[in-house]
């Protein structure tokens, strides 16, 4: 029975049923949308696509809502690893993924997060983040029953399915943009078009081009559409116009869609820019945030395991906000800050621009985690340090990882908008240095371990990006292919080396030490949760400004980890309490000694 079937009654019990979430859902869509026209057929709508989504649920669906409503919430548990990858770049295909099912569960893999899977447009797809299809699967790939299929055998062995839902933009041949370019009223306004060039001269000056290199400004010219349409980030990436509210609706459906597929985590991409504002950069507009919010509460009424992640790669004051702020939003964010952060420590030798990220980040809300990683498909942006560091060191970090002076890293500089600083492009282990020297107990690899050390350790989820594990290196063959060349993020996205991947077995080689200490590592911060450790990641000083230290103390009991971002040996002053504290490691090697840590050694210091 449809909603708009229902008696009255049947309807107001169905919303007092549906809870906390639907006022929630109600408030947002009425400040979002509550002046337009069309907002009680939206309501309607959205009421009828819920309870048709509740009710046609799959029972085996089922399991992980009732997990995550009953026992302890199960997103604020430590260990919770995620992989994130390329599926044609790891095994070509979904079945590829489900043939090496034994290698991610081995890595201690909680969640995997292939990166966009749906449909993309055809030739260049921005690798894959221009969409064409939101219900189907690149053809390349697989299909919607195979990723169905592969979410429920990966859920069987304790393993969610994470999917990228690029929300701000479709690819200029999706099926809504080609009615809009042949007239169509209806989908015209999904889109923002401006017929006046002055309009467009207006926005563009408050507006961050995001490639200024490759694709500048924020608009491109289109005959059909009679102006110019809105494409923050290439011209074949059509910006949605969310002040329209069947567009809200059109993705809430999406999500649904695909939640009803088995998936249990959608990455938001691209969120901050969901809502125009003239007279302001276009992020983080308070509507955006609205957005989450009520997509949050959506679906927490039909899919309340579901995981929302904001990939939102901003200054910390306008990435808190996506966790909510009256109401629940993303589950998680990326911590780039402190990712990035981390990066400067190791350039210097000196923790201190990663001490005051940690910081920072400490004030995430309570049930809000961060997700930590150390590199992942995208660039290394400096500019997102920008509050916390001076021009001077973004520049200097920027030159050292492009590998000017006395670097060990091989990346390579990236473009950046005006007034910024180049970012980086490059593998973790080519930024750590490990073409140079792939000795197992070499520096590189030391540097390498000790990063994904601190990103265990630190509150919140760890993800490994793919080829990490084994050291996998930069794919300077990029270059040489047309459609991938003219990307430079194209470096840290290669193939996956299986047959270096094999070499894990192989006792001393570098490719087991690195696969080795990652398996050491989510062992280890599985146990914390056994151990009673839990709370934010808060810096202490344990003397030497080249350590990175911070505690996690809110449980019954307490982490002190310590890292030394130098390449030299470092006596540490322990905090109170720690002087005869277990280390639950004991991965960093070198000299043993409770005062010392040696060249990038690290210590996850257990005590009472």
């Amino acid at each position: 029975m449809t909603i708009e079937a229902q008696a009255p009654d049947d309807r107001e019990a169905t919303r007092i049923a549906w809870g906390k979430p639907w006022e929630i859902l109600q408030a947002r869509l009425t400040g979002l949308y509550g002046d337009h026209p069309g907002f009680e057929d939206l309501q309607a709508g959205i009421e009828a696509s819920l309870l048709r989504h509740l009710m046609s649920r799959r029972p085996g669906l089922s399991a992980p809502d009732e997990t995550c409503e009953a026992g302890p919430d199960r997103r604020e548990a430590s260990g919770q690893v995620v992989y994130t990858f390329y599926v044609d770049r790891f095994d070509g295909t979904l079945a590829g993924i489900a043939d090496h099912a034994e290698y991610l569960k081995s890595l201690g893999v909680r969640w995997l997060h292939p990166l966009p899977i749906l449909q993309p447009r055809p030739g260049d797809s921005d690798g894959g983040f221009a969409v064409q299809d939101y219900r189907q699967i690149d053809p390349r790939l697989g299909d919607m029953d195979g990723l169905e299929a592969l979410a429920r055998d990966l859920q069987g062995s304790g393993i969610g399915v994470i999917l990228d839902v690029v929300c701000n933009h479709t690819a200029r041949e999706h099926a809504w943009a080609e009615a809009a370019r042949a007239g169509d009223p209806k989908y015209r306004d999904y889109y923002i078009t401006l017929e006046d060039p002055a309009d467009v001269a207006a926005w563009e000056s408050d507006l961050i081009d995001v490639f200024p290199d490759t694709a500048p400004g924020s608009f491109t010219p289109d005959a059909e559409m009679g102006g110019h349409v809105w494409t923050t980030f290439y011209p074949f990436q059509w910006d949605l116009n969310y002040a329209n509210p069947a567009v809200f609706a059109e993705m809430l459906e999406v999500l649904l869609h695909l939640a009803g597929k088995g998936v249990q985590g959608f990455r938001l991409d691209s969120a901050p820019f969901l809502w125009k504002r003239r007279g302001t950069t276009c992020r983080n507009q308070p509507e955006v945030y609205w957005i989450v919010e009520a997509w949050r509460a959506a679906l927490s009424i039909v899919d309340p395991s579901v995981i929302l992640i904001a990939e939102a790669i901003e200054g910390l004051d306008d990435v808190l906000p996506f966790f909510g702020r009256q109401a629940p939003g993303c589950d998680l964010a990326y911590s780039n800050g402190v990712m990035t952060a981390l990066w400067g420590a190791l350039a210097d030798g000196d923790a201190g621009i990663a001490t005051k990220l940690i910081a920072a980040a400490s004030a995430r809300p309570d049930g809000a985690n961060w997700l930590n990683y150390v590199r992942c498909h995208d660039d290394l942006i400096w500019n997102a340090l920008a509050d916390y560091a001076s021009p001077q060191d973004l520049d200097r970090w920027s030159r050292f990882y492009d590998g000017e002076g006395e670097s060990f890293a091989n990346g390579r500089a990236f473009q950046t908008a005006a007034g910024g600083v180049p970012s980086t492009n490059g593998m973790a282990a080519s930024l750590a240095g490990l073409e140079d020297d792939a000795c197992p107990t070499g520096l590189p690899a030391r540097r390498l371990i000790l990063l994904y050390a601190i990103v265990h350790g630190l509150d919140g989820w760890p993800l490994i990006y793919m080829g990490d594990e084994i050291g996998l290196t930069n794919d300077e063959a990029f270059a040489e292919d047309p459609l991938r060349a003219v990307d430079g993020r194209w470096l840290h996205r290669p193939l996956m080396d299986w047959a270096r991947a094999k070499r894990r077995e192989q006792e001393g080689s570098v490719e087991q030490v690195l696969f080795a200490a990652m398996v050491r590592l989510g062992e280890a911060v599985r146990a914390l949760n056994s151990l009673g450790v839990s709370g934010r990641a808060m810096p202490c000083v344990v003397g030497d400004p080249a350590v990175l230290a911070f505690v996690r103390e809110d449980g019954a009991r307490r982490l002190l980890v310590v890292a030394n971002m130098s390449d030299r040996t470092v006596s540490l002053s322990l905090p109170q309490g720690f002087a005869d504290a277990r280390d639950v490691l004991a991965l960093s090697g070198g000299d043993c000694d409770s005062n010392r840590l040696p060249p990038y050694g690290f210590r996850w210091l257990v005590a009472s």
